[in-house]
């Protein structure tokens, strides 16, 4: 996967934008109030908000595991990891709609499995949201050995989960390697050992934000 780079707006937003930019402008000089065209200005300006995709600094070192997401931490507790099928510590991030939904890797490792899962699209600030929605999983393993779980859920608006990265690939700290349009959440499943450095409720950032330590 070649590295893509932070473009402030995400490339996945721009027929989203354009869009609501054009029909904005078509009502605005197609003869409408200030009135008429307000609310459409608005969709315009939500749009652009939501796909904003920000650079971030890489704090830590390669023992840290990075938030994946911008969002707050609805989830930390003992779990069992269905994908690698092992006892895990699982943290999760939701994301509401004002959050940024570009997703960075956590750490530095090889992708070394993919795994997609169609499902339902209930609220992902709900815990069955984990076992019951559309999510994507990736199997990551660090130059070390360790492996962790990165799964992106779909959630009760969000209809697509965009993820770029494939078996082989290998991903740095902060790598932008997927996206969630419009709600969502992000499930990680670490090693029982690490030490956690987040607590429940906490607003976390992608990137910026050091989740744990790994052993």
């Amino acid at each position: 996967m070649a590295y893509y780079p932070h473009p402030i707006i995400a490339r996945e937003g721009w027929p989203f934008l354009g869009g609501s930019v054009a029909l904005a402008l078509l009502v605005t000089y197609g003869g409408g109030s200030l009135a008429w065209s307000l609310p459409f200005w608005l969709v315009a300006l939500f749009v652009l908000q939501f796909f904003r995709d920000p650079p971030r600094e890489v704090p830590g070192n390669d023992k840290s595991v990075l938030s994946p997401a911008d969002g707050r931490i609805v989830v930390i507790e003992p779990a069992h990891d269905p994908w690698l099928n092992r006892e895990s510590l699982k943290i999760s991030v939701f994301m509401n709609v004002f959050n940024v939904h570009s997703n960075r890797s956590p750490i530095d490792g090889e992708v070394i499995k993919r795994w997609y899962h169609p499902g339902k699209f209930v609220n992902a600030d709900l815990d069955k949201a984990s076992t019951e929605n559309e999510r994507n999983a990736l199997q990551l393993r660090t130059a070390d050995g360790l492996e962790i779980t990165c799964v992106q859920v779909a959630g009760l608006i969000a209809r697509r989960i965009l993820c770029y990265a494939e078996p082989g690939d290998k991903l740095v700290r902060g790598q932008r390697y997927g996206f969630i349009r419009f709600g969502s959440r992000v499930d990680l499943y670490l090693p029982k050992d690490v030490r956690v450095n987040v607590g429940v409720g906490e607003k976390v950032r992608a990137t910026s934000t050091i989740l744990a330590e790994l052993p």
